[in-house]
């Protein structure tokens, strides 16, 4: 007998578990807002609600064995009484809840004892000159929930910007220092029901108004740096007793240090690379890990490897079938297009990824200038 897994969001990631989900056994019946969203197209059933609707995901669950996520946008409140009446979530709730509000992950990691960046919550009662004049200028300001793909992240170059947002908006904000990184990078990591943690190469990436362009795996950093970034997700996923899939962003500065940037507790961008480069994809991965089976090799089975993001670029009804051809024709390319039914500038429609048989950046740099070419008109 199958197992039903329920998913509370349609887009693309999880979208992207079909393959695994068809290799495994496993049904997935997904809660999501629209019809078009890309996961109803691979779903055995799908419930149209928003993704922070506990009534909705109380369905969900009479018709599915265990209930994992797809983004970070619930109402762990609403889900907690769910969980009391014996609703499986994997990961479970507690594992979530340090995560969800950018300045209390901020203090979670900070407790572990694990490197984050100087960081304080902007408070309306206290003036704002005297909270942040430890920190100087330019400050990071990130809204403390929903924010992703860039949205409620701000670089404030001066006080007077700082203000005017600070006011206009009246959301809660974490504020950290702007940390001058050589590289940005990423590492996936899932940990199984019974504790065994795997880890995928870290990455690098690119982010342009911090949305992600692209990832380059493995990462050019050192062995130590390696080793640090991998205790750090062990350090994490442990403390947590986390079940699933996590992605963690991070610095490299020039002194050679790494700090941590951001969680995201599911499958993640920077990952997407697996679904070509490795035996495991994440996605597998993470179907492994909350369906309790035994997790899977993350060795890159290539000498590197590209991923492109495909981004929107324009408010169109395109399926830009003919960028999509010429993206194809690159060897050892594949495109994965998540079905989207609108493009808007910045909106992920899909991604492209290359294998290399070398470990070459100047030769990865010519394929995303490639890449980005044929899909951004000149």
């Amino acid at each position: 007998m199958s197992m039903k897994l329920g998913i509370i969001g349609g887009g693309q990631l999880a979208w992207m578990m079909k393959d695994a989900a068809d290799k495994l056994g496993v049904e997935l019946i997904v809660q999501t807002p629209s019809p078009n969203d890309p996961a109803v197209s691979i779903a055995q059933h799908s419930i149209f609600a928003a993704v922070d609707d506990a009534a909705a995901t109380e369905i969900l669950a009479t018709k599915c064995d265990i209930v994992t996520f797809e983004n970070e946008f619930v109402n762990l409140a609403a889900l907690s009484l769910l969980e009391e009446q014996g609703v499986c979530f994997r990961p479970q709730l507690a594992a979530l809840a340090p995560l969800l509000d950018k300045y209390e992950q901020r203090c979670y990691l900070r407790d572990l004892g694990l490197p984050v960046p100087q960081f304080l919550a902007l408070s309306g009662e206290k003036k704002l000159e005297s909270q942040i004049e430890n920190l100087g200028f330019p400050v990071v300001i990130k809204a403390r929930r929903h924010g992703y793909d860039g949205q409620g992240t701000f670089i404030i170059p001066d006080f007077a910007t700082l203000s005017k947002i600070v006011n206009q908006t009246h959301s809660q904000f974490l504020v950290e220092e702007f940390v001058p990184f050589t590289k940005e990078l990423a590492i996936i990591a899932a940990r199984s029901v019974n504790g065994e943690i795997v880890i995928y190469p870290a990455v690098e990436t690119l982010q342009k108004e911090q949305v992600c362009r692209w990832v380059i795996a493995p990462a050019q950093i050192t062995q130590e740096q390696s080793l640090q970034i991998e205790a750090i997700a062990h350090k994490l996923l442990t403390s947590l007793q986390y079940i699933g899939v996590c992605g963690i962003e991070l610095f490299l500065t020039a002194e050679g240090k790494i700090l941590i940037n951001e969680i995201a507790p599911r499958t993640h961008n920077s990952g997407h690379f697996s679904l070509d480069a490795c035996e495991t994809s994440q996605f597998e991965q993470h179907l492994r890990a909350v369906c309790g089976l035994p997790l899977g090799n993350t060795r890159l089975h290539c000498a590197s490897a590209v991923m492109v993001n495909l981004l929107g670029y324009e408010n169109s009804h395109c399926d830009y079938q003919k960028q999509r051809q010429q993206l194809a024709n690159i060897p050892q390319a594949t495109v994965h297009w998540y079905g989207k039914t609108e493009a808007r500038p910045g909106r992920k429609l899909g991604h492209i990824t290359v294998l290399l048989d070398q470990d070459h950046t100047n030769g990865v740099k010519d394929i995303i200038h490639k890449i980005e070419s044929i899909w951004y008109p000149q």
